[in-house]
């Protein structure tokens, strides 16, 4: 015998309860959604903190706008005061280098504007990097004004305050290579014209892949070094000129005189021309 179950039908009041349920679910999920896209595009805020005297870089995500407003209306280069982004930067001071906005187009040194701008840009300018020899392309830029519109705002610190900030000021990154012009190694190192650049090279040490193998150093080849073998090669070529000119001075006379030669040559050959014609009339005559 097969017993059959019978299923009992919802109450009208049940089914409609059921949907609102679904609905304000649904509803209450785009809420989220919305509210994490606002908050990560638009209010959101990445400050890329470099400090040269140590070396290091920190990004740092700033939430609330209200700490951001001592930076609004700054142009690139400016020095501010980073004592509204909290306790921890009290005593800091920053310069403004750089930025992106939102959607990722760079801030331009020079474009007095807080909004982007479409510019005809060439060979030398920022923001632009030309493919071939001539070209000009018209791109977009972010002006150099800092706006609520920023995504990223990289800052430099100029004056270091009161406490540390981990990971930025507390930490040297020593520095992997060292100067390679002769000039910039005599002013890094404080040295005359008379001491040899060549003993104050920095070199660093490689580490080979293979264990077995021994470490060595490298140098970089100096650039601009005045060396007596540079010395002989510029009197040399000196003196290649110096000969190259009193050559062409020479051979500049010898023309001119052979010039001046044959135009007396035509000079005389157009007169006996004209002595024998003459003659030649006079005897007809």
């Amino acid at each position: 015998m097969t017993h059959l179950h019978t299923c009992t039908p919802l109450h009208p009041y049940t089914s409609y309860m059921s949907t609102l349920l679904n609905t304000f679910q649904y509803f209450s999920t785009l809420l989220d959604t919305f509210l994490h896209v606002y908050t990560s595009v638009y209010l959101l805020c990445s400050l890329n903190i470099a400090n040269p005297a140590t070396g290091c870089q920190k990004l740092i995500e700033i939430d609330d706008e209200r700490r951001l407003r001592g930076f609004y209306d700054k142009r690139m280069s400016q020095e501010v005061s980073g004592d509204a982004l909290g306790d921890e930067f009290k005593g800091y001071v920053f310069r403004v280098s750089g930025g992106n906005d939102k959607q990722g187009f760079p801030m331009k040194q020079g474009v007095l504007l807080p909004y982007r701008v479409r510019l005809l840009l060439s060979k030398g300018h920022s923001c632009y990097r030309p493919r071939r020899t001539g070209e000009r392309k018209r791109k977009s830029v972010r002006g150099c004004i800092v706006g609520s519109d920023l995504a990223v705002l990289s800052l430099v610190v100029v004056k270091q305050g009161e406490q540390e900030i981990p990971g930025l000021t507390d930490v040297t990154v020593p520095k992997r290579l060292g100067p390679k012009r002769a000039s910039k190694i005599r002013k890094f190192f404080n040295l005359s014209k008379e001491d040899d650049v060549r003993k104050y090279v920095i070199r660093r040490e490689v580490q080979p892949k293979n264990a077995e193998k021994k470490a060595y150093t490298k140098a970089p080849k100096i650039q601009r070094l005045v060396t007596p073998l540079t010395l002989q090669r510029k009197r040399q070529r000196t003196a290649i000129k110096r000969r190259r000119a009193a050559a062409s001075t020479e051979a500049e006379a010898e023309y001119k005189q052979l010039l001046a030669k044959r135009v007396k040559e035509t000079k005389d050959r157009k007169i006996a021309r004209r002595r024998t014609s003459s003659i030649q009339k006079s005897a007809s005559a």
